[in-house]
């Protein structure tokens, strides 16, 4: 099966760069496989990347390159006094995608809207878990069910937001990807259908390409929206080639088997850099990378012994070693781009000997525990299995044994929520909005236990801090607040965190209009090629 897979990739791809003759196509070497195309149920950006930001839009987008707002669906908005009611009007004549699978026969609405949020909102609503075993983990981390009080059709045009209490990011985070608008007259035809699955197998929304044909593992397949209410893209056919192996990526892109790639190996960087039929952006990450322990676990519920391991590790070994000086030591959960970052927070310093005698004061001897290595690259971690082998040589010194595991990607990320969750796991963000809420939240909140909190902990001290946070609208008041939450989280030690990269995004000298985006996406509306 895998040799067909293989083979019949293979296949499109040629057909792909061969239609070029008429038509403009762009191939994208993605580095992995989307979990589903519904992006209200995952958090993981290679799934975003083939749904939310091809497919489909939302009622603000985030300005290409930027973390600022700007009109998307809704043509403008106003706020209440109290900042308590959203009032959105949407832009006329919006359509969405016409496709072999549906044809649509209205125009975007309020209705869509509504059906779009209440999904995720609502545990009675007959979508809140129409896909086995998932759920809008999104929206839950955070916390729009306690937030959101309505969601208001006013007339066809109009929608009504009424929250529970002010919060200051509501706005950045309507224009993420798990609040993309889909279509309520498809979803009423796949429940009558009793097909409500093919939502997340065959996306249809408002964005700038339409969904062709995906074959697992392989080659999703898109088309130019020719209603797109910014108008037609200028490319006609995008291939996403799925290749996880980024040595494999980086051979197609010189080879022009593909045009643009993510994630380059540190190692292969100079040479891409110096291909003149090639051309790399770069940038600061705004992202982090973390090993999370599993503190609903014995010993790793004690702080002390978080904070010892933390100190067994040599995180600048694996920087170098990883990225190759494309990246910087992390010491917090947020990145040093992004503000109210406390950079007055000292880090847990590389001490085995130390360590090791922290660990015999806490009693802990002879411990054994699994170090889980992501299965894909990202920017924020590039190569886990090679951290994971430092880390394991590292813990070694001190006495400790370590087994590494992987999983598959989708499993990986299903599996590390579990809090029942065995050892620590490599995992990592690039933040969605530009807010601190967005990490320190959504990451290590208490109602993301069980999520987005991999590391399963709940501290009431860090979680009041950053709910008052979200309440307050004054930036310099949020400020302090967060500067606190980060030294709740140093002192109790519920990750290592370990880097924070420079991103790279490499790509044939034809291609124009592609921005690197500071929320880690992958946009290729705008984008252009040379024939």
């Amino acid at each position: 099966m895998k040799k067909m897979s293989v083979l019949l990739a293979a296949t499109v791809l040629a057909s792909a760069m061969a239609s070029a003759a008429w038509s403009k196509t762009l191939v994208y070497c993605s580095e992995g496989s989307p979990e589903g195309f519904d992006p209200g149920i995952y958090t993981a950006g290679t799934t975003f990347d083939a749904s939310s930001r091809t497919v489909y839009s939302r009622l603000v987008e985030f300005q290409h390159g930027k973390t600022e707002i700007e009109p998307g669906l809704a043509e403008s908005w106003t706020v209440s006094d109290d900042g308590m009611v959203y009032t959105f009007k949407l832009r006329p004549g919006v359509k969405f995608q016409t496709t072999e699978f549906f044809t649509p026969s209205r125009d975007l609405n309020a209705d869509d809207i509504v059906f779009s949020f209440e999904r995720q909102l609502k545990a009675d609503s007959p979508w809140a878990k129409y896909v086995a075993g998932v759920s809008y983990e999104y929206a839950a981390g955070m916390g729009f069910p306690d937030l959101i009080k309505s969601v208001e059709k006013v007339d066809d045009l109009t929608v009504k937001f009424t929250l529970n209490h002010p919060e200051a990011p509501f706005l950045a985070d309507l224009a993420m990807d798990f609040a993309s608008v889909l279509s309520k007259e498809y979803a009423d035809k796949l429940q009558a259908d009793g097909k409500m699955e093919q939502m997340n197998q065959m996306p249809l929304g408002t964005g700038p390409y339409t969904f062709v044909a995906y074959q697992p593992d392989a080659v999703i397949r898109y088309k130019a929206n020719e209603t797109y209410f910014k108008g037609k893209e200028k490319i006609d056919d995008l291939v996403f080639a799925i290749t996880p192996d980024a040595s494999v990526r980086a051979q197609k892109l010189k080879a022009g088997e593909c045009h643009i790639m993510p994630y380059p190996n540190a190692a292969d960087i100079k040479d891409l850099q110096t291909d003149s039929n090639l051309k790399v952006l770069e940038q600061p990450g705004l992202n982090v990378s973390y090993l999370a322990y599993n503190t609903l676990q014995a010993p790793f519920d004690k702080a002390e012994v978080r904070k010892a391991l933390n100190m067994a590790i040599n995180k600048q070994a694996i920087v170098e070693a990883v990225f190759q000086g494309a990246g910087q030591v992390a010491k917090n959960p947020i990145p040093p781009t992004m503000w109210s970052y406390n950079d007055a927070i000292k880090d847990d310093a590389y001490n085995p000997t130390e360590a090791k005698a922290l660990l015999e004061k806490a009693g802990v001897k002879d411990l054994s525990m699994k170090i889980w290595a992501m299965p894909v690259s990202r920017p924020y971690m590039l190569n886990a299995r090679r951290a994971a082998e430092l880390m394991q040589a590292d813990l070694a010194k001190v006495g400790v044994k370590v087994d590494i595991v992987t999983h598959e990607w989708a499993e990986y990320l299903k599996l590390s929520k579990d809090k029942a969750r065995d050892g620590a796991a490599i995992l990592g963000w690039t933040g969605d909005n530009g807010d601190p809420d967005n990490f320190l939240d959504t990451l290590l909140g208490c109602e993301a236990v069980g999520g987005n909190n991999r590391a399963q902990w709940c501290n009431k001290e860090f979680d009041d801090l950053v709910k008052k946070a979200k309440k307050t609208a004054d930036v310099a008041e949020r400020t302090k607040l967060y500067e606190q939450a980060q030294v709740v989280f140093k002192k109790e030690a519920p990750w290592a965190t370990i880097d924070h990269s420079t991103e790279f995004v490499p790509m044939s000298a034809k291609v124009s209009g592609y921005v690197q985006d500071p929320v880690g996406v992958h946009r290729f509306d705008g984008v252009d090629i040379a024939e």
